[in-house]
């Protein structure tokens, strides 16, 4: 098994780094009290994370909605893409064509964002996805419950009108496929095996997870 998910940090890039986490000792072994202890302040759109129905939708679905074995995934999708635009598209599809097995699970897509997730690049000039990626999933794939990816978000910094359509159609909660950002990609060529453990924080939007990968 390997982490395909970032430690939370306060170096953590965020969509257009307009947020930051923060971590601060409110009680410290070092100045004397009996027990470390920290407070934290972080937007939970931060580091890999899942975004939820209810990141759109006032109707939607939260973690509570989602049982224990939703979080397992035994036949993941893996690919690996060049992109030729800030909106992917043509790319995906393009792999896509190629399988036909109706029972894949979860969808991940390395871009190769992963390599410089310590620059700008990564949170201000980012990679977004189309809309139509969903009604191409939903019919060839019904079984796609999570869609992952090395870019911060599905939505580029660049093309936001574009971000809240994807967003908003991925997350429908009539038929959601739940959007897992931010994920690290970059020594992995193949999976096996996926499993998904966001925070259980109740009527949340979306939650920091940890991610396992076969």
């Amino acid at each position: 098994m390997k982490f395909l998910s970032y430690t939370i940090s306060s170096s953590n890039p965020t969509y257009g780094n307009r947020y930051t986490f923060n971590i601060k000792k409110i009680s410290s072994i070092e100045n004397g009290d009996i027990a470390n202890d920290s407070f934290i302040s972080t937007t939970v759109h931060v580091g890999t994370h899942i975004d939820l129905p209810f990141h759109f939708f006032e109707n939607g679905q939260t973690i509570e909605d989602f049982p224990s074995q939703f979080w397992f995934f035994n036949k993941p999708l893996f690919i690996e893409i060049k992109p030729q635009n800030l909106i992917i598209y043509d790319e995906i599809i393009k792999h896509l064509n190629n399988y036909n097995d109706e029972n894949y699970d979860i969808l991940i897509i390395k871009t190769g964002s992963c390599y410089f997730r310590e620059t700008d690049q990564y949170s201000l000039y980012n990679y977004g996805f189309s809309a139509d990626l969903y009604y191409y999933l939903i019919d060839k794939f019904p079984k796609i419950r999570v869609f992952g990816f090395d870019s911060i978000s599905i939505s580029s910094f660049q093309n936001r009108m574009e971000g809240r359509k994807a967003h908003k159609t991925f997350l429908n909660p009539e038929k959601p496929i739940l959007l897992l950002e931010d994920m690290d990609l970059r020594d992995i060529s193949t999976l096996n095996k996926i499993i998904v453990a966001p925070l259980r924080i109740a009527n949340c939007d979306g939650l920091p997870c940890t991610v396992f990968g076969e």
